[in-house]
């Protein structure tokens, strides 16, 4: 009789293959969460024992974790963060080195959850955990060619004591995180009957390529505009004309970040693209813009783009939203598509996500070894 190897068992024989040269984990618990999944299995809880990864050191602490670990998932180890030494967060540091993007080691894989989406790209882990304050989750997802969502502020409690962050998740596909999704968010969230349910298509959407004032890399734009034509092509969204412009966020995050919410330059902008943003949404509608400005850039830093330019506005504003993966720049690097939706609208965004990357090209998985 041929023996089953269970997921566990999968991914912890993965991480101890492919972290060496990814760096993804700070730690890995191999004897408990074959115990875990072992009871999982036996009292057949809803997720059945599959592996998940935690953010950073204090990821098993948190919410999401904990509503996970009681319906059965299994966390197999923490993954990296940014380390000491530098104020940029679009890198990770794993218990052996820097974390490195599974498609190109000489990029990032973004941040701050970079070794959640590293994980989660080789196949490491089912799903992971994330925080997104200014883009922590849809950045590195977009970089590493994987899901990623960041929840309405406020639905579940945040990690950040200003409530820029907001609690996320990564996976393979939308349709892979919704068995996560469904746990983390019941339990005094939306009824577990909505999950699932189909949207009528196509879904009204708004495309900008810069909301009005970031400067984007025309190729990762043009990558996400010929998504979005695919889209429209295949009957699954319908383009308004409505205006997507907005003021540019950067100081209004930095002014909340920085304990000064009330600054009234910052007033003024929340104030101002929240009226926008109200009217955008209206009727359910969607926003769809590219994840990030920018491809993942060198180990060395950032260049002059914000990488968070298309996403810190939702974190001000509170909207959910996600990144997905839109194809590759011609020197082999992901891009991802930002779906945002009305506040509160996570399973509506949920189901767009699935109806989108239904109409794209499957996303593709690293070759082994590539890191």
């Amino acid at each position: 009789m041929t023996r089953t190897t269970s997921a566990v068992a999968r991914a912890l024989e993965r991480i101890e293959r492919l972290d060496p040269a990814l760096h993804a984990f700070i730690e890995v618990w191999p004897d408990e969460a074959l115990a875990r999944e072992r009871e999982a299995l036996a009292r057949r809880l809803p997720l059945g024992g599959l592996p998940f990864a935690v953010k950073g050191p204090s990821g098993i602490r948190s919410y999401a974790a904990r509503r996970l670990i009681a319906a059965g998932g299994v966390p197999v180890g923490a993954t990296s963060v940014p380390g000491p030494g530098t104020v940029w967060q679009t890198w990770g540091q794993g218990a052996h080195g820097r974390t490195v993007n599974p498609w190109r080691a000489d990029r990032t894989p973004g941040g701050s959850s970079a070794g959640s989406a590293v994980a989660v790209a080789a196949g490491m882990a089912e799903a992971a955990t994330g925080s997104d304050g200014a883009g922590s989750v849809r950045i590195p997802a977009a970089w590493c060619g994987v899901f990623g969502l960041k929840t309405t502020n406020g639905l579940l409690p945040s990690p950040d004591r200003t409530g820029l962050a907001s609690a996320g998740v990564f996976a393979r596909s939308a349709a892979a995180a919704e068995p996560y999704l469904r746990q983390v968010l019941g339990g005094g969230g939306p009824p577990d009957e909505a999950f699932g349910l189909p949207l009528p298509l196509p879904l009204p959407a708004v495309y900008s390529e810069d909301l009005g004032f970031a400067e984007v890399d025309p190729e990762v734009a043009a990558v996400v505009r010929a998504a979005v034509d695919r889209l429209v092509a295949a009957g699954t969204v319908r383009l308004l004309n409505r205006d997507a412009g907005l003021l540019d966020p950067a100081g209004a995050w930095t002014a909340v970040r920085g304990g000064a919410p009330d600054d009234p330059e910052a007033v003024r902008v929340r104030r101002t693209n929240d009226e926008r943003l109200d009217a955008l949404f209206s009727g359910g509608a969607l926003l769809l813009t590219p994840a990030t400005p920018n491809r993942p850039h060198g180990h060395e830093g950032p260049g002059s783009r914000y990488s968070t330019a298309l996403t810190w506005a939702f974190n001000l504003s509170g909207h959910p939203a996600a990144s997905l993966p839109a194809g590759f720049t011609g020197d082999g690097c992901p891009v991802g598509l930002q779906l945002v939706a009305s506040r509160g609208a996570d399973l509506g965004l949920l189901a767009a996500a699935r109806a989108v990357e239904d109409a794209l090209p499957a996303a593709p998985t690293p070759p082994p070894g590539r890191g």
